[in-house]
């Protein structure tokens, strides 16, 4: 049985990297907006790194920002390969994170709920 903690690892590292390069404003694409890196998820072989971010405003700003963001992927790999020190330079990908704009659904819904109920 084998456990995959060497991707998280990876995953994780690619994340400060790529966090560390949106806080030095060095994607300087305007199309990029403020956005957070909510998650990294690198495959076993490390070639593969999905990069899941979430951003505040609309399908038109996201759109936008999507495009910036596939534009700047081949900077972010090489800046990503020479921080973290890999062998193999993983493919980056960028995916909008759905999961935050859920939270915030069943978060508003719960309230609405609470204060119906008097709770």
């Amino acid at each position: 049985m084998t456990t995959h903690s060497r991707p998280e690892r990876v995953g994780q590292e690619i994340q400060a990297a790529i966090g560390d390069l949106l806080a030095r404003g060095m994607l300087r694409d305007p199309r990029i907006g403020y956005i957070t890196i909510t998650g990294v998820k690198v495959s076993p072989d490390l070639r593969v790194a999905r990069v899941f971010y979430s951003m505040i405003g609309g399908e038109q700003e996201r759109a936008e920002t999507q495009k910036g963001l596939d534009a700047a992927k081949g900077f972010v790999r090489r800046e990503v390969t020479s921080a973290v020190n890999l062998r193999v330079s993983p493919e980056i990908f960028f995916t909008f994170d759905e999961s935050v704009g859920e939270g915030d659904k069943i978060d508003r819904l719960l309230r609405e709920v609470r204060s119906k109920e008097g709770w």
